[in-house]
């Protein structure tokens, strides 16, 4: 279950929040831009799965109460992975990503790879918010994915 934004930072409370593809279309899919996002990431989360990924956390502005999300920020588990079945657009991390943000309106990262020079990795850099304070994400299993 997704709960309610953090009423100071229109954030999720922190931690790592179950949810299921209805549960985060419901939530997240109340303009037409933000169901355009969640087919991006729904075909990019497909893509994973077909490759063996288990599971995704969802973060960025698109799970805060911001009405106009620019995009969505994605890491996911590479454990049981066959990286030579990635679809290599989710591997692309030029040009600040460019590829991905084109192909699936988004941005893609494996959740054990650093995100920066301090060597948090993307699971945890994402529940951080720019001013330091802990933030909730979305944890969602691919294996029920529509």
């Amino acid at each position: 279950m997704i709960p309610a934004f953090d009423s100071a930072t229109g954030n999720l409370p922190p931690g790592e929040h179950m949810a299921t593809w209805q549960e985060i279309t419901e939530r997240y899919g109340y303009t037409p831009w933000r169901r355009h996002l969640l087919d991006g990431m729904l075909n990019a989360l497909r893509l994973l799965r077909g490759a063996g990924c288990k599971r995704a956390y969802i973060d960025g502005s698109f799970v805060t109460a911001k009405p106009q999300p620019a995009d969505f920020d994605a890491c996911w588990d590479a454990e049981t992975v066959d990286f030579d079945s990635v679809d290599e657009r989710l591997l692309s991390f030029a040009n600040g990503r460019a590829v991905q943000k084109k192909a699936f309106f988004g941005e893609f990262f494996i959740a054990d790879s650093r995100a920066d020079p301090q060597g948090t990795l993307f699971r945890d850099f994402f529940q951080t918010d720019r001013d330091g304070r802990r933030k909730g994400i979305i944890v969602i299993e691919l294996e029920n994915l529509p």
